[in-house]
């Protein structure tokens, strides 16, 4: 099997880009100028949250070595009625209260810069010991205290094949890429926010948690997945070195084909991307009624807007963008 510090011996990186201090990578793109880009996409005001559920009673979509989100209730008027709170003081008004146990990568979130690395080296060159007991260097703060907006193209893979969802391992080609912008009469200018649909939450959503595991799950591994999606080659990583992509979201757990089909191994191109080229990958993000939307009037291309939540030294930071038509 192929050892990842190998096969991107030679791949292309920003470090050193904006400063050997940087730690924001490929959002630096997100300039003023490209907010305004942004804003210019929207003609019908329409908007679309893109966040999936947390704490849902049917389950939630959580890679297997992590667990589905713990919602508990600390107070609410059964708390009052046992005497446990003294509301006078208050006016005798009642209030709930509650918490959230969550897997930072467990519901739809941007991955930090420093969640991923090799050659025990983060991104612009940081020393992999800086992850220790929480990212010293390129965590989850510095994607959410600059937040990501800009213009973001919708690329409806599921629509473009005429399939409800991919099946489990499949591999979207750059070739295939491409020719879904190309239908959709999507023309790139650079620096766009990437939304790749694969049809796989809406069929977690429609079917249920037993199904999804059931048709995406990895019957030789029982702590993996075997998501379809897009995968490392030199040509891929090119593709988005040369449209300076920033972030790069999609509606699977993992964002690529979880078992690459070039190189044998799993998820290699979060290290080509998160640690090489500083983009911001960005999973479990539901595009179904978004896409329902693009493909009703033809128009592919909207205004994202994320406000990731701002945990110092997280590897992920969960948020609820919104795309904005």
């Amino acid at each position: 099997m192929v050892d990842v510090s190998e096969l991107l011996a030679d791949a292309p990186d920003n470090w050193g880009r904006w400063g050997d201090d940087d730690e924001l990578g490929a959002l630096n793109w997100l300039t003023a100028g490209e907010v305004l880009r942004g804003v210019g996409a929207v003609e019908t005001g329409e908007t679309f949250t893109l966040g999936v559920p947390i704490g849902a009673s049917d389950g939630d979509p959580v890679w297997p070595t992590r667990a589905p989100a713990g919602h508990y209730v600390t107070q609410d008027q059964g708390t009052i009625d046992a005497g446990k709170r003294d509301r006078e003081p208050f006016g005798h008004t009642g209030s709930a209260d509650d918490l959230v146990h969550l897997h930072t990568h467990g519901t739809t979130h941007h991955d930090a810069l420093g969640h991923v690395w090799y050659d025990d080296r983060l991104y612009n060159g940081f020393d992999a010991r800086t992850t220790n007991g929480g990212l010293e260097r390129c965590g989850a703060e510095h994607v959410a205290n600059h937040g990501i907006v800009g213009r973001a193209v919708l690329v409806d893979v599921a629509r473009y094949r005429g399939v409800r969802a991919l099946d489990a391992d499949e591999r979207i080609t750059l070739e295939e890429l491409e020719g879904c912008l190309d239908e959709q009469g999507v023309e790139l200018g650079g620096r766009e926010i990437l939304l790749l649909r694969t049809g796989c939450l809406d069929y977690f959503y429609a079917e249920g948690a037993d199904a999804f595991y059931d048709r995406y799950g990895d019957s030789e591994r029982s702590d993996a997945l075997l998501e379809p999606g897009i995968t490392y080659t030199p040509e891929v990583v090119e593709w988005f070195r040369d449209n300076e992509v920033p972030a790069f979201c999609a509606d699977t757990i993992t964002a690529e084909q979880t078992r690459s089909e070039e190189t044998g191994t799993l998820i290699p191109l979060h290290p080509a991307l998160l640690r090489d080229l500083g983009v911001v990958i960005t999973e479990l993000v539901r595009l179904d009624a978004l896409a329902e939307a693009c493909a009703a009037d033809g128009r592919y291309e909207c205004l994202f807007v994320s406000g990731p939540l701002k945990i110092v030294g997280g590897t992920a930071a969960p948020a609820n963008p919104v795309a904005i038509r």
